[in-house]
């Protein structure tokens, strides 16, 4: 050990831990200056149990499904690579769910600026507390509503990994998921659900992330898989996984998990979470059917990979609608979101030449617009009061707002991270070397190894 300490290695280790432990002394001395959780209005008169175990129970579940997004990326890319996306899915579950807590929620759900972003009133969660806070879920404690939203803030970024599976580095990966969870994700989160959201403000709807999760990340993976540029080798996932297991796992765990993402949207244990519930699951269901269907009719076999891929995406054309829909709506948004993205994936295949590795682009980016609107036809105020009607119910204006919310949406996060990408780029390389990429990042940028034979 004393040898290793006067090496280079144990030299620059030494001082990285001393900077560490530093930082963390200076964190503890800032903390004093913050108030406790039950800052402010500590009254939790109006708290209701039942919403808070539902909610609680909700965020973990959400939680749940960034690891699952992990195992589903990492069974369809190479065995080369199944560790480093895993990893990848990780360290984003770690990062943001600090920057939450020190700038994001504030950012997101803080008093409002000019209908853009929240202010830093909320900063280091000062005032966020045991009290609910009416302006958002008047039954739970802030805290509670703080993070379960904050687990949408973390599995936001981690769908865009797919897109650049095995060729950025870990160091631009890092510093890309800070930037853009700050200046992508939070601002669009108080678009569309802040009470004097702009987006919020005009009547757009999405009740659990269609707009605000899956289309920032597909809309933003489409312009990260430009900029970081083409694989060596493309490859299908469809055809090339390393681990169809894995897929079928993630997908599972996903579907499992989505059951927080949306009746937790519900915001309590009531009537419309058991609606958003009943839906999700009708919509996955129709989704996946019409995946193995057209797979088959395209393949000549039914695919388990279809299955898989196909409820995902169901899952996510629901998001925006899941409460504002009935069972047999979910099930026409299933039939047309399953189709609609099983063509996406077909014509970025075959028709454009970017290499968004797993088609977040198609699945995430066109599945969340599809949602949006087919929200805007199939919304019924008879299910949610708080919602509208659409189009097919005799208010064509919604329709109308949930178009301007997607292109709104889409043009930011494409554009934003377009930028973000460029800059970092000139102060550190995205993309790693050849021989790297050759090795897979598993070996060359973690030293580990997914399968030992």
């Amino acid at each position: 050990m004393e040898q290793f300490l006067k090496s280079q290695e144990g030299k620059k280790f030494l001082w990285h831990s001393v900077f560490w432990i530093a930082l963390g002394c200076v964190v503890g001395y800032v903390a004093t200056f913050f108030a406790g959780a039950s800052a402010g209005d500590a009254s939790t008169s109006a708290i209701n149990s039942g919403d808070t175990a539902w909610m609680l129970a909700s965020t973990a579940l959400v939680m749940l499904m960034t690891p699952a997004v992990g195992f589903f990326y990492g069974g369809m890319v190479s065995s080369k690579n199944v560790i480093s996306v895993i990893k990848q899915s990780m360290i984003i579950l770690a990062l943001i769910s600090v920057q939450w807590v020190v700038i994001g929620y504030t950012l997101a759900f803080g008093p409002d600026m000019y209908g853009i972003i929240g202010n830093l009133e909320f900063f280091g969660l000062r005032g966020v507390g045991y009290a609910p806070d009416p302006n958002y879920a008047a039954t739970i404690p802030a805290l509670v509503f703080m993070i379960f939203q904050g687990m949408f803030a973390i599995i936001t970024p981690a769908l865009i990994i797919g897109a650049f599976v095995g060729r950025i580095k870990f160091k631009a990966l890092v510093i890309f998921t800070l930037l853009w969870a700050t200046l992508v994700y939070d601002p669009v989160a108080h678009w569309v659900w802040s009470p004097n959201g702009w987006l919020h403000a005009l009547g757009a709807l999405d009740f659990a992330g269609g707009t605000v999760v899956h289309m920032t990340a597909g809309f933003s993976a489409l312009a990260a898989a430009m900029i970081v540029g083409k694989r060596l080798q493309i490859q299908s996932p469809m055809n090339n996984a390393n681990n169809v297991p894995f897929v079928i796992l993630g997908a599972a765990l996903l579907w499992f998990g989505w059951f927080g993402f949306n009746a937790g949207s519900a915001l309590g244990a009531g009537a419309l979470a058991a609606g958003a519930f009943v839906v999700t699951n009708t919509a996955a269901a129709a989704s996946a059917l019409i995946w193995v269907a057209l797979s088959w009719a395209e393949n000549k076999k039914p695919s388990a990979m279809a299955a898989a891929i196909g409820a995902v995406c169901g899952l996510v054309v629901i998001t925006p609608a899941s409460g504002y829909v009935g069972p047999m709506a979910a099930i026409a948004i299933g039939i047309l979101g399953g189709a609609i993205t099983y063509l996406a994936v077909h014509i970025r295949n075959r028709r454009i030449r970017i290499d968004d590795t797993l088609d977040v682009w198609a699945g995430h980016g066109i599945g969340g617009l599809t949602g949006a609107i087919l929200t805007g036809l199939f919304a019924e105020k008879a299910i949610n009061a708080a919602g509208n009607n659409g189009l097919l119910f005799g208010n064509p204006h919604q329709l109308l707002v949930q178009i301007l919310a997607v292109v709104a949406v889409g043009i930011y996060s494409f554009a934003a991270t377009w930028i973000i990408l460029k800059v970092i780029s000139l102060k550190s390389p995205l993309r790693v070397s050849s021989d790297e990429e050759e090795q897979g990042l598993d070996l060359a940028a973690h030293g580990e190894v997914g399968y030992r034979y």
